[in-house]
C-alpha cells in the first residue's frame, strides 16, 4: 500500500491540500467507520476491482457503485466481487435523465431505468440514485420538464418496488438545473416522491447540493423515512471552469457537515454515509492517500 506521508518523514498529509493531518488515520475495524461508504467516483481512475480492494484494505465497509464500470465488468461478476470482499453496496448511480420531450427518447429513458433497477437489485443495493435530468436542448420549459420527471417516476415506481429497489431522487444545486437536475431543493424532491410508497421512492441528501438552502432543515425533517442516501463532500471556492469538478474534501470548504448530519439523523436515517467527490486534484492523488484522508475527515468533520 502506498504511503500518504510528507517527503518520507512519516507525517500523514491530507489530499488534495498536502496539509498535515490533524488526527491519526482510523484503522480498519474502527467502529467509527461502520457507516462510511466510499463512492467509486472519489477514486475515479481506479477500475472496479481496484476500488473494491481499496475499500477492503482500508476498512471502509461500503462502496457506492457507478453503472458504467459495473456494466463493463459485468453485473453478476461485480456483485460477487463486492460480496467476496465483505463489502456492501450503499447505492448504484445513476438512473434518471427523464426529461426528454421526444416520445421515443422518453420511452428509451424508461427502459434504461428499468435496466438500472434490475442491476441495483442484482448488486444487492436497494438505492438507485436518480439524477433526473436537465432541460432538453433548446427548451426553456422548466415546468414541463418537471412534469415529465413526475410522469416517469410514477411509471417506474411500481417496477422498482417489484425488485426491492427505491428510486432515490437527488435534488441538485440550482446551477445544474439546466443540464443535469431540474429538482433543486429537498422540498421539491419530497413533494415529487410523496404520491408513492416510501419503499419505492425516496430522496438523496447530498451536502454539496443542499447546504445553501434556508429551508433545508424543515425539508429534511419532512423527508423522514424517505431519506434513501446521505452523501457528503465540501463546497470549495473558487469553482473550477468545469463546475461539476468543484466538490472538495470534507473540511476544505464551507459546509457545516455536523449540522446536516444531525438533521438527517434526527429524521431517522441510519444508513451509510457516502463520500462522493468530483475533483481533478483528488482524482490525480494516490488512491491510498485519498482513502486515508477520507477516513480522517469523516471522523473529524462529519461524525
Amino acid at each position: 500500500m502506498a504511503s500518504n506521508t510528507a517527503a518520507g518523514h512519516g507525517i500523514d498529509v491530507d489530499v488534495p491540500t498536502g496539509a498535515r493531518a490533524t488526527i491519526e488515520t482510523p484503522a480498519a475495524g474502527d467502529p467509527r467507520l461502520s457507516r462510511l461508504s466510499l463512492n467509486q467516483k472519489t477514486v475515479d481512475r481506479l477500475d472496479l476491482p481496484a476500488a473494491v480492494d481499496l475499500c477492503a484494505r482500508h476498512g471502509i465497509p461500503s462502496i457506492g457503485l457507478w453503472r458504467e464500470p459495473v456494466t463493463e465488468y459485468g453485473v453478476a461478476a461485480a456483485a460477487k466481487l463486492v460480496r467476496d470482499a465483505g463489502l456492501r453496496v450503499s447505492s448504484l448511480c445513476r438512473g434518471g435523465f427523464l426529461t426528454a420531450e421526444d416520445r421515443t427518447l422518453f420511452r428509451a429513458a424508461i427502459h434504461a431505468n428499468q435496466r438500472a433497477i434490475r442491476e441495483a437489485a442484482e448488486l444487492g443495493t436497494d438505492t438507485l440514485v436518480m439524477v433526473v435530468g436537465g432541460l432538453p436542448d433548446g427548451s426553456r420549459d422548466l415546468v414541463g420538464a418537471r412534469e415529465r420527471v413526475a410522469d416517469a417516476v410514477a411509471e417506474l415506481a411500481p417496477f422498482a418496488a417489484e425488485h426491492g429497489v427505491r428510486l432515490a431522487l437527488e435534488p441538485m444545486h440550482p446551477m445544474f438545473c439546466a443540464d443535469r437536475g431540474v429538482l433543486s431543493t429537498v422540498e421539491e424532491a419530497v413533494t415529487m416522491a410523496a404520491p408513492h410508497p416510501v419503499s419505492a421512492v425516496g430522496v438523496v441528501i447530498d451536502t454539496y447540493h443542499v447546504w445553501w438552502d434556508p429551508t433545508v432543515a424543515t425539508a429534511i425533517a419532512s423527508a423522514g423515512a424517505r431519506i434513501a442516501s446521505f452523501q457528503v463532500c465540501d463546497w470549495v471556492v473558487p469553482l473550477p471552469a468545469d463546475a461539476l469538478l468543484g466538490r472538495g474534501m470534507m473540511g476544505d470548504g464551507h459546509i457545516d457537515f455536523r449540522a446536516l448530519r444531525d438533521m438527517v439523523d434526527s429524521a431517522g436515517y441510519t444508513g451509510d454515509i457516502e463520500v462522493e467527490i468530483f475533483n481533478a486534484d483528488v482524482w490525480a492523488a494516490d488512491p491510498d492517500a485519498t482513502a486515508a484522508t477520507v477516513k480522517r475527515r469523516y471522523v473529524s468533520e462529519v461524525l
